[in-house]
């Protein structure tokens, strides 16, 4: 089961943290664009190089830290071929270095093309006469639940088949989502409520051994009294929790998507890890391994804010 992985992930690095990998070309030191510019010019190709390197470069630092990686694939696909590969060998790089994976691509259809998705980024495509091999083989997905359930039983049966995970967006931490999530419904239910009931129902058939499910959830940092609320709800999902750090949540507000036994979220950063080196603080640093060291220093603060934070409220 993904979520029993997860869990042991987070047990062995003590540490329940993402490190997201959205690497927007402005965010990547000018020695790596001028070595992957240098030999495939200034293109498509080159961009995704650096940006590669770039990831590369983090997971090398950072795998003794964080138990997982989230690739933002929208940051990839915006390069074309060249970014998907680049997003491979991420994946590749990542796997390599006993980091689970969850690919952020918040995929959904119906039928036939919901399954192909699904293949794609969970299981796996066939290639001819039954014989089918992997492609993303991400650990987990993000998966948007507007279409209802028509939209998430393929990615079920694949979670089932492959032992994969996903993660249904339920309340997410963008300032306009409650122009839909937040609308309240002839049941006298919000939408992100009415979402998170279905999570717990879509999910029962695949709890794991530590008590929590494989189809989780995604719910905000920047909303904690709302995650307090949904966590009593969903209480087998697994939340994967974004706006920490950059986008304004705190450790406290993170740990309100938390179970009572410590488990059960998994906070993600990004901005705050992979761009720490453009910092005051490392600014005017000369220091070759700048880049790692201040993503490892971050990463590292972040660990330890969000175990204070969980300490405090379980002492």
């Amino acid at each position: 089961m993904f979520a029993d992985r997860l869990i042991e992930a987070i047990k062995l690095k003590d540490n329940p943290s993402v490190l997201g990998l959205d690497p927007k070309i402005d965010f990547i030191p000018s020695e790596i664009l001028g070595k992957a510019f240098g030999k495939f010019g200034e293109n498509l190709e080159g961009a995704a190089e650096a940006i590669c390197e770039f990831n590369i470069r983090l997971i090398e630092a950072l795998h003794g830290i964080v138990p997982a990686v989230k690739l933002q694939s929208a940051f990839y696909e915006a390069y074309g071929l060249y970014g998907i590969r680049a997003m491979i060998q991420t994946i590749s790089e990542a796997r390599r270095k006993g980091l689970l994976v969850i690919c952020d691509a918040k995929r959904n259809d119906i039928g036939s093309t919901a399954e192909a998705y699904s293949a794609a980024y969970l299981g796996s495509s066939l290639v001819r006469n039954g014989k089918t091999l992997p492609v993303f083989d991400a650990d987990a997905l993000t998966v948007n639940p507007f279409l209802g359930y028509d939209g998430i039983r393929p990615f079920l049966e694949d979670c089932k088949r492959f032992g994969k995970g996903i993660f249904i967006l339920v309340k997410t931490s963008n300032k306009t989502s409650g122009q839909l999530q937040d609308l309240v419904t002839s049941s006298g239910k919000t939408v992100y409520e009415i979402l998170a009931e279905l999570v717990e129902e879509w999910g029962s058939g695949l709890v794991g051994d530590n008590g929590y499910s494989s189809i989780g959830a995604v719910v905000g940092a920047t909303y904690p009294e709302q995650a307090a609320a949904l966590r009593s709800t969903m209480r087998h999902a697994f939340i994967l929790v974004p706006g920490y750090g950059a986008q304004g949540g705190t450790a406290m507000d993170a740990i309100c998507s938390f179970g009572n036994d410590g488990y059960g979220a998994i906070v993600n950063a990004s901005r705050s890890i992979i761009c720490a080196y453009m910092s005051e603080k490392w600014k005017y640093s000369q220091r070759e391994d700048k880049l790692e060291s201040a993503a490892i220093e971050e990463a590292q603060r972040m660990k330890e804010d969000i175990r204070t934070a969980l300490a405090s409220v379980r002492s």
